[in-house]
């Protein structure tokens, strides 16, 4: 038996375990960096198979590694386990919480940690048997939902001796994610100013609430003069208690969003002075309090194309009709247009030709091949950090419907079904086979080096967490 056929049999042979831890994690969903019972799960798994443990990468409880052999290349997998709150659904094609306001797996991370310990086990057996040098490492990164995790891991070194990492996402469809994405900072500014009776004497007040609205006020002008594809949004978390008194605290709390580093960079210290000039106006004074940021994804040819490679020699991804006929009950329960928009973005992605009869389609089973100018992501994700230290590729596997909304209770009980679990376990093997092919095959680690080194342009992975923050 070649190695290749160990990695298959290995993950073969474990398939009903991977999905019953799988199916676990999903029963006990904890939100991020809270996420006690996952990464305990997997640790123990991971350990019980001779992998060696190290917890509390980043300064997070809940984060730790698992390595195993010796020696170069490493490659790292990088797997989640975070769920999303208010999200609790019931294994049902109909809206049928668990619990009330309780969280759940709506965006797949019960699948994503689990299939990537399945393919370092199943990675390490084969190493084992074929005598192949190298070390192999899965990295449990809590709290992607929040952006936290990866960037905190990131600053605190744990990805620098890395020559590449693997990673993927649950998705509706089998393809290499080769795009970018936006780079983010997450903040919050508070106004603090005095407290005063609104009717009796608002003379003697100075309201933060003013100067919460007289920075959204600045911002929506700043609109106008940033990348057309950046993205600046907003919540007010707290603006008062009661009209008739006038707030002496008001908090807003910003996702600022573009595609590269640099120009977040320049339009958060825009958005500082807009805080500065809100406060001056509204007599109040402010703190800036910064929670995280992330860069945006450099993605790498050469593993892109690995990755496809390996996906396309797999290609046993198989739905049954009643696995097709709860996607169709999911489908009729989504926000018109969904899977419309679905079918757009694969346009984009792939270099396939698509017919519009492959929308009767629920469940996607093909493997298809990327394009070579894939759309960039409106959203963020803190594997680009990682993507900015070593060489890093991605996949996506179908483990929903297509066109399933994110963060959803479609999502959830997708992910708890047999649909999310066949998705998996696909990717499981794909991401095992391409560890296999850079650990053993040094001419194709080289060239991902290089595309690595090229695509940064001589730029440096610089943290975008200032010394002083803690995850929370």
């Amino acid at each position: 038996m070649n190695t290749s056929d160990i990695i298959l049999s290995h993950i073969k042979d474990n398939d009903e375990e991977l999905r019953y831890i799988a199916k676990d994690i999903w029963d006990h969903p904890q939100v991020a960096l809270q996420e006690e019972y996952a990464s305990r799960l997997l640790a123990q798994k991971l350990e019980a198979d001779g992998f060696s443990i190290s917890w509390g990468a980043g300064g997070m409880p809940t984060a730790f590694i698992a390595e195993w052999g010796e020696g170069r290349p490493v490659i790292g997998f990088l797997g989640e386990y975070d769920a999303l709150p208010g999200l609790s659904q019931a294994l049902a094609s109909e809206k049928t919480p668990i619990e009330a306001g309780g969280p759940g797996h709506g965006c797949g991370h019960n699948l994503f940690g689990t299939a990537c310990m399945g393919a370092v086990m199943a990675l390490k057996a084969a190493m084992e048997q074929g005598g192949i040098k190298g070390a192999i490492r899965f990295y449990g990164c809590p709290a992607e939902e929040t952006l936290v995790g990866k960037t905190f891991m990131a600053r605190d070194g744990v990805f620098d001796d890395l020559d590449a990492a693997i990673s993927w996402h649950p998705g509706d469809t089998n393809i290499t994610w080769n795009g970018s994405s936006l780079a983010m900072n997450s903040f919050k500014v508070n106004f603090y100013g005095v407290a005063a009776h609104a009717g009796g004497s608002p003379w003697l007040g100075r309201s933060a609430l003013d100067g919460v609205m007289l920075m959204d006020a600045g911002v929506n002008y700043m609109r106008e003069h940033v990348p057309p594809e950046s993205r600046i949004h907003s919540v007010v978390t707290s603006g008062g208690q009661a009209p008739n008194v006038v707030p002496a605290f008001a908090q807003v709390w910003y996702f600022l969003r573009a595609p590269q580093r640099e120009q977040v960079e320049e339009m958060y210290r825009w958005m500082h002075d807009i805080a500065k000039g809100a406060a001056l106006m509204s007599g109040t004074t402010h703190e800036i309090e910064f929670i995280t940021g992330c860069y945006d994804i450099l993605p790498n040819k050469i593993l892109s194309d690995l990755l496809y490679e390996k996906m396309a020699a797999v290609d046993d991804m198989v739905f049954t009709e009643q696995e097709r006929q709860f996607a169709y009950e999911l489908q009729a329960t989504f926000p018109e247009g969904s899977v419309q928009n679905g079918f757009d973005w694969m346009k984009k992605s792939t270099s396939a030709e698509l017919d519009l009869a492959a929308m009767d389609d629920p469940l996607w089973e093909r493997v298809f091949p990327h394009s070579p100018r894939p759309p960039r992501l409106g959203g963020s994700t803190e594997v680009a950090d990682v993507s900015w230290i070593t060489p890093t590729g991605q996949i996506t596997t179908t483990c929903w419907p297509l066109g399933t909304p994110g963060h959803s209770w479609q999502t959830v009980a997708s992910s708890g079904s047999s649909i999310g679990a066949k998705g998996m376990i696909f990717a499981a093997k794909t991401m095992a086979l391409a560890g296999l092919d850079l650990l053993s095959k040094p001419d194709l680690l080289a060239a991902a080096q290089t595309d690595f080194e090229e695509a940064r342009g001589g730029k440096t992975y610089v943290s975008p967490l200032p010394p002083e923050a803690t995850p929370k």
